[in-house]
């Protein structure tokens, strides 16, 4: 039984080949998934902010609860609140 070792390391470069693209590209896609926000523009994120900040010099513990209609202005308040606040 003779072993073409021509043939051998071929498949092994095209499967390295095809398998490093496949990864890359899984990466490339997942990326979007993984980034956080960048909500700093945001009227809803400011004012988070502010109330953070707040709350946080007066060792106050989210003394306003805030709703908003929207998800995203929840999120981005939420989000500028735990800055602010420093955790």
């Amino acid at each position: 039984m003779r072993i073409d070792f021509r043939r051998c390391a071929g498949i092994v470069a095209m499967a390295t080949i095809i398998g490093s693209g496949f990864v890359s590209t899984l990466q490339a896609s997942a990326a979007p998934f993984f980034q956080d926000q960048d909500y700093s523009k945001n009227k809803t994120y400011q004012q988070g902010l502010r109330e953070g900040k707040s709350d946080g010099a007066h060792h106050k513990d989210h003394s306003k609860k805030r709703h908003f209609n929207r998800d995203e202005d929840q999120k981005a308040y939420e989000a500028g609140y735990q800055k602010g606040h420093g955790n």
